[in-house]
């Protein structure tokens, strides 16, 4: 028998720590499919992961945003990086994290980060953010000090970054670019039809421009986007997302299905199958992307290591 483990039942979820989606009712809750299901954590090498994590007051997008597969990921010691606090200036209708006033940075972050990685002996490491509009570059110098910080102390390690769209914050994408991270991830999330609705303090086009962008600035960077499905978008739409990242020339498509943390955030549509994921997958390779990882339980930075590392396959393979 297969233990679910549901991280929206933990205490970071709920209406109190989202003020902002109170005042929303609830919403319908649909029963989840035999095939979303994920083993409860509990391995001596997760209670570490959690350990180091905790020792370095860090925060981490797998707790803050309640990811489901936070048991196999820290169980490899796999940790996804959540820097700049743990309260957004953003809203948006699918996401865990908190909403609020944030606090100021934190100048030791940067290094207790790196010292975290090396503990952990990660071969690649993700480094996200919550949206902070507070900050005159929006977080820009604040991630590259942390990439500076891994490169010194876990000089081994590849870096991937998975950062806000820094709207209306100039200069702040090269920044960042600058900073030399190995790979430049940032999420579209869903079609811009749903913009209005589930991620309204974004723009659709900025964020394409934020990826093209990122190619620009370093030609050799992975550039990287992912989406969720089962928020109500039609197929034709997730289609046209998928060209226009190719007219970004974005490397990397994720593709995962949508669940609902709360009955205060939006709700599921439908439950898509593993065929259609398979369906996504097949499509988006042959519109030219270097890599797609397309099921349930996708999730930006799941299983990101072995992504890198076929990434860099890839790549060799196209241009031999």
């Amino acid at each position: 028998m297969v233990t679910v483990f549901d991280m929206t039942g933990g205490k970071r979820t709920g209406a109190a720590r989202h003020p902002e989606k109170a005042a929303r009712p609830d919403t319908p809750v649909l029963r989840k499919p035999d095939w979303i299901r994920v083993k409860a954590p509990g391995s001596p090498v997760y209670t570490e992961t959690r350990n180091i994590v905790r020792q370095h007051g860090l925060h981490t997008v797998c707790e803050e945003a309640g990811c489901p597969n936070i048991g196999e990921c820290w169980s490899q010691r796999h940790a996804t990086m959540m820097i700049m606090g743990d309260t957004c200036t953003r809203a948006c209708a699918f996401c865990n994290v908190a909403t609020g006033l944030p606090k100021p940075l934190d100048a030791q972050e940067p290094r207790n980060v790196g010292e975290a990685v090396a503990k952990l002996g990660l071969n690649h490491v993700v480094i996200t953010s919550v949206d902070r509009d507070d900050l005159p570059d929006g977080g820009a110098q604040h991630f590259a000090e942390v990439i500076g910080w891994i490169r010194k102390l876990a000089p081994n390690t590849t870096v991937e970054v998975l950062t806000p769209d820094f709207l209306r914050k100039d200069g702040a994408l090269e920044v960042v670019i600058e900073a030399r991270p190995d790979v430049f991830n940032h999420n579209l999330e869903t079609v811009p039809g749903l913009y209005p609705s589930i991620r309204p303090g974004a723009r659709y086009f900025h964020s394409l421009r934020i990826l093209q962008r990122a190619k620009e600035l370093d030609p050799t960077i992975f550039t990287k986007s992912g989406i969720m499905v089962g928020l109500g978008e039609e197929r034709e739409a997730v289609l046209q997302l998928m060209d226009d990242l190719r007219t970004a020339d974005v490397d990397f498509l994720t593709i995962g299905q949508y669940l609902q943390p709360t009955r205060k955030h939006a709700e599921v549509k439908r439950f898509v199958t593993p065929d259609e994921f398979e369906s996504y997958k097949r499509t988006a390779q042959a519109k030219g992307f270097l890599l797609v990882s397309s099921s349930p339980l996708t999730r930006s930075s799941y299983h990101a290591d072995a992504d890198f590392a076929r990434l860099k396959a890839a790549r060799a393979a196209q241009v031999a």
